[in-house]
């Protein structure tokens, strides 16, 4: 089976022990863009934000011009916000940062 097609299980910190699945290909894509644009330190940026800087370095085949990149910019921000990976700042509107770990 392809990566592409391959599926892994995901968190949301709004819901704890529940899962999803999804396809592996685009989490890990979005993964990657929003990790590479979140700043280390609070109050971070906005998801807006976040998501303006990133859809430049989706790849095409996979978001073809930026589809579907607000989904899955928030179900990657709800798993790695449950996975401790990155946070948010304590001003309105939802800011993200990375911590360490990231």
């Amino acid at each position: 089976m392809s990566d592409s097609h391959e599926r892994i299980d995901i968190e949301s910190i709004t819901s704890p022990g529940h899962r999803q699945r999804v396809d592996r290909a685009k989490y890990m894509a979005m993964r990657q863009a929003l990790l590479g644009v979140l700043p280390m330190t609070p109050p971070g940026i906005t998801v807006a934000q976040a998501k303006d800087a990133l859809l430049t370095d989706l790849p095409d085949e996979l978001f073809p011009g930026g589809a579907k990149a607000g989904w899955w910019l928030k179900a990657v921000q709800l798993d790695l916000e449950a996975k401790g990976l990155i946070g948010r700042g304590s001003i309105k509107p939802v800011r993200l940062f990375k911590h360490a770990a990231a």
